[in-house]
């Protein structure tokens, strides 16, 4: 693979334009609140690039990279071996944990009560490999080629198609505030998330890398967490 080791013009972060509270979201004027979109855009103020955001559908994220239609993909990355393969990551800038999510009054409390059932997660995402380690179950994949898989992983469940779904804690918390959902339990795997960049490009990682451990050595991020995740421990000292 041939490396390049120029540093783009650009800081254009794909992501998905769906609502994903605390994480992400739009307020009725289009701007994009949240989490991940405030440390991307003190990514683009370090890096001193003009920055927007790259809508697209989950599951054509790693295309859309190595297209050429954006720089990173910010949004929702746990890194993983078989994401690796599809592009280099860097460092992370936050660690999750994983939580199951049931309709109300199921019964499902624990592992155990998962076995027969349908439990759902994003084809190929680390969630799905942690239904993967479900004994008993049937896991269901959602490929992720709509607007909004998890709106789509919701409804599956709210029609009983069906009976729980595995994503990360951050993204189910404000949905378990909803009557009729819960969350049955949670999985502590400290996931790490990190922003994936094309490969063959070790120049534009490096300095990635180096403008998040900035806004690590200059409280900016701790900052945002705070502001945008109170519940959660502050995953970096």
């Amino acid at each position: 693979m041939t490396q390049q080791t120029n540093q783009p013009t650009r800081f254009h972060v794909i992501c998905a334009d769906l609502p994903a509270p605390p994480l992400f979201w739009k307020g009725k004027d289009g701007y994009r609140h949240g989490f991940e979109s405030d440390v991307a855009r003190l990514l683009g103020e370090t890096l001193k690039l003009p920055f927007k955001f790259e809508y697209q559908n989950w599951g054509d994220f790693y295309p859309a990279l190595n297209e050429g239609k954006g720089e990173v993909i910010l949004c929702g990355q746990g890194i993983s071996e078989y994401r690796k393969t599809l592009a280099d990551f860097t460092e992370p800038y936050a660690v999750f944990d994983e939580a199951v999510m049931v309709l109300a009054g199921s019964g499902i409390k624990s592992k155990a009560d998962l076995v027969g059932k349908r439990v759902g997660a994003i084809d190929k995402s680390i969630n799905m490999a942690l239904a993967e380690t479900f004994e008993g179950c049937v896991c269901v994949p959602f490929g992720g080629d709509t607007d909004d898989v998890l709106a789509d992983m919701i409804g599956a469940l709210r029609e009983g198609k069906i009976d729980a779904l595995v994503d990360d804690d951050v993204a189910l918390v404000p949905l378990a505030d909803e009557a009729d959902l819960e969350i049955a339990f949670v999985v502590k795997t400290q996931n790490k998330w990190g922003m994936a960049v094309k490969k063959g490009n070790p120049t534009w990682l490096a300095e990635v890398n180096e403008a998040l451990a900035i806004l690590k050595s200059n409280g900016k991020l701790r900052a945002t967490w705070d502001k945008w995740l109170p519940g959660l421990k502050y995953p970096f000292g």
